[in-house]
């Protein structure tokens, strides 16, 4: 597994170029410190993964993952950076990123990372996964005080049958994360996840999530 790393920082870039030698298949293709270096890199041999910093001192790490992505949309894109803001997040996202890491990870957490990027997850870090939560989540507005007479009840809300841990699972999955990944964003286990989904799939009589989000979404539950 070829990696390259683009990181400024020197302190940062030896803990990361560290961790990544020492696992047995990773092959640090180079230790880039600037974005021109990464980029004749690059030109030379496409890497398996890209580890890169948003902040670079000749450029933006994000022009670098849209070139990356642009010509070789197989190729792991994963940003470790000081950049928690939603403008650097949705920007590397968008550019082709599927991996977002703060530099308070430790670095042997990169590596282990890296791992989980080349099998198909998308590392967050949890800050930054809170963060997408508030963008793909549409918070249900409180509900109104029942008032007397039939056919209203107190607290009912616009979740239709779901409990509101049900209609936040729903949405996300609607938002195409995977059991693990919407496990790891809720800090709960996969296992109680797929508990949640069974019963979506029950009160909607459906059998996928395809099916449960179009039943979702006729009944006007999800937008």
């Amino acid at each position: 597994m070829n990696v390259l790393l683009v990181e400024d920082d020197a302190v940062f870039r030896a803990g990361f170029a560290a961790s990544i030698a020492r696992e047995p298949d990773f092959d640090l293709l180079g230790a880039c410190s600037t974005l021109a270096e990464a980029r004749a890199h690059v030109a030379k041999q496409m890497p398996d993964v890209l580890l890169v910093d948003l902040g670079l001192p000749d450029g933006d790490g994000v022009e670098l993952i849209n070139e990356v992505y642009a010509r070789s949309p197989r190729v792991n894109i994963m940003v470790v950076t000081v950049f928690g803001d939603e403008h650097h997040i949705f920007r590397a996202l968008e550019a082709g990123a599927t991996g977002y890491l703060l530099k308070d990870a430790e670095p042997e957490e990169v590596a282990s990372s890296i791992r989980k990027l080349t099998e198909g997850g998308s590392p967050i870090s949890p800050v930054i996964a809170r963060k997408l939560l508030s963008r793909v989540i549409r918070k249900p507005e409180p509900p109104r005080p029942a008032r007397s007479g039939r056919g209203t009840h107190a607290g009912k809300t616009d979740h239709g049958p779901f409990s509101e841990r049900e209609y936040e699972i729903l949405t996300i999955v609607a938002r195409g994360f995977s059991s693990e990944e919407i496990a790891r964003m809720l800090s709960i286990s996969p296992h109680t996840v797929i508990s949640h989904v069974k019963s979506i799939y029950q009160k909607l009589a459906v059998h996928s999530r395809a099916e449960a989000v179009f039943e979702a979404r006729q009944m006007g539950i999800l937008r």
